[in-house]
């Protein structure tokens, strides 16, 4: 199995708002950035939203480590999913995505780690970068 790396934020201005997404997948000295954006939505919606278009960009299974600054994202597949299932994804935000997670997922081994934004990771920054210019596009095509 591959081991890819999958860099990850979100962004929204307004929350919700004008808000976009920013991914970079890694693998070995091979990068590849993919970003977009949605005229309405949250700051979380589109941190998960970076996650699953980086997972959906994999050709074959993979073991990922997706690297986030958001706590949701991180405890979501890390801690939380399995009783979100469990109980229906009853009283839980944006089931829609995590069930689209969830589906994109099945093929890889999956890890994430946390990382505090906005202190300097380089590729947490980038992704920042990303996810702003195209929240920032959402928000000049509605104007």
């Amino acid at each position: 199995m591959k081991k890819i790396t999958l860099f990850s934020d979100g962004s929204a201005l307004g929350n919700p708002g004008p808000g976009g997404y920013g991914a970079i997948l890694r693998f070995g000295n091979k990068e590849r950035e993919i970003s977009g954006g949605e005229a309405h939505t949250t700051n979380n919606r589109m941190e998960l939203l970076a996650v699953i278009e980086g997972l959906r960009a994999l050709k074959e299974p993979c073991d990922v480590e997706i690297i986030s600054d958001s706590s949701y994202v991180v405890k979501g597949i890390n801690e939380w999913l399995d009783g979100w299932i469990k109980r229906d994804f009853k009283k839980v935000k944006n089931p829609d995505l995590w069930m689209e997670y969830i589906e994109v997922s099945k093929p890889h081994k999956i890890n994430a780690t946390w990382v505090r934004g906005h202190n300097g990771h380089a590729e947490n920054e980038r992704c920042d970068i990303l996810a702003k210019q195209e929240a920032q596009k959402m928000k000049e095509e509605r104007e």
